[in-house]
């Protein structure tokens, strides 16, 4: 970091601990949040996560069937998160085309469609085939 001199500040950095660490690492949290609303793909997912809710409503989902659709979209923003963490890394550490660089950003997009497609399925199995199946 930068001091107001112009020179760089190479003191450790200080740990909050107690309550204060709780809301620093709240903070964090939120500032992640506030990133990965940057990223057009996670807006996407946003909207679809809406679309899918409106058809549990309009289906009649269990409450199971909400629990286990949130954990899954959960899971899938985390994912999403982890993917637009290490794009950034990469783009940091190797701003040129590499083979490694590459295949990083491609295991975390690939990580990120196998989440997409959980979701898929069990939003199609809540909202159309359970209701065929029973």
């Amino acid at each position: 970091m930068t001091m107001a001199d112009g020179r760089i500040d190479t003191s450790p950095v200080k740990k909050q601990k107690g309550i204060r660490h709780l809301f620093a690492a709240a903070s964090y949290s939120l500032g992640g949040a506030r990133r990965l609303l940057g990223e057009a793909a996670f807006r996407h997912e946003l909207l679809a996560f809406g679309g899918v809710m409106i058809g549990f409503v309009a289906t009649g989902a269990t409450l199971f069937q909400y629990v286990a659709m949130g954990i899954l979209f959960l899971l899938m923003m985390a994912f999403e998160a982890i993917n637009t963490a290490i794009e950034e890394i990469v783009d940091r550490v190797s701003p040129e085309i590499s083979d490694m660089g590459r295949n990083a950003k491609d295991l975390g997009s690939f990580a990120c469609f196998c989440m997409i497609v959980a979701n898929a399925v069990y939003a199609v199995y809540v909202v159309i085939l359970s209701h065929w199946l029973y």
